[in-house]
């Protein structure tokens, strides 16, 4: 029983709402300093996919998962019924990603896809709660060589993600679940919007026709 282990019925339910309070807090702090940054980040992905440009996420660990989570939005569907938007997980490919670290490193993982799958078209969506992973920094840098829109998801003050991409959300916060779970809001608030947008366009080109 939870109780023989020190943690008492009323002690969780305390616990549980100190969680939920403070993610409820960080969302509310991401709103407030970081909607127009949200803002450009819809506005600029989405003028590269009505161009007719792709979408390559990458991360580690839980922004892995964040990175798989947001590509399945563009290329299924968020919350209507349309054509797939092109989106792509550099993270899911496990042969892909094991030859890539065996052969040249771990840190080239994503950079070596951007090389082999970006143009200049194209959007990377680099995911990094701490902004300084290696991996994820090399695979902006591959993406900003071929001329791609360089988007970061990150935390905190951004660590060197920041600098490195065009357009940086930093979610106020310096703890990584609480990071993690605005990269997922974020992501759904992005592949909604471009949905909508690519939905009309597609609607004002069927009545055009």
């Amino acid at each position: 029983m939870l109780s023989e282990q020190g943690f008492s019925s009323r002690g969780l339910a305390a616990w549980i709402e100190k969680e939920v309070r403070e993610s409820l807090r960080v969302k509310q702090a991401l709103l407030q300093e970081c909607a127009a940054t949200l803002a450009g980040i819809c506005a600029a992905l989405a003028e590269r996919l009505e161009r007719g440009g792709k979408v390559l996420l990458f991360g580690n660990g839980g922004s892995a998962a964040d990175a798989q989570h947001i590509a399945a939005e563009f290329v299924g569907r968020y919350r209507c019924e349309r054509a797939a938007i092109p989106a792509m997980a550099l993270t899911a490919n496990s042969s892909t990603v094991t030859v890539v670290a065996n052969d040249y490193g771990y840190d080239e993982v994503f950079a070596r896809q951007v090389a082999a799958f970006g143009t200049k078209n194209d959007a990377a969506i680099g995911i990094s709660t701490s902004g300084n992973s290696p991996n994820v920094l090399r695979g902006i840098s591959a993406a900003r060589e071929r001329g791609m829109l360089t988007i970061g998801f990150t935390g905190g003050v951004g660590g060197s993600l920041r600098g490195a991409v065009d357009l940086c959300l930093a979610v106020p916060s310096a703890a990584t679940s609480h990071i993690q779970e605005c990269h997922i809001l974020a992501g759904h608030i992005v592949s909604g919007y471009c949905e909508r947008v690519l939905t009309e366009q597609a609607a004002q080109a069927a009545r055009k026709g």
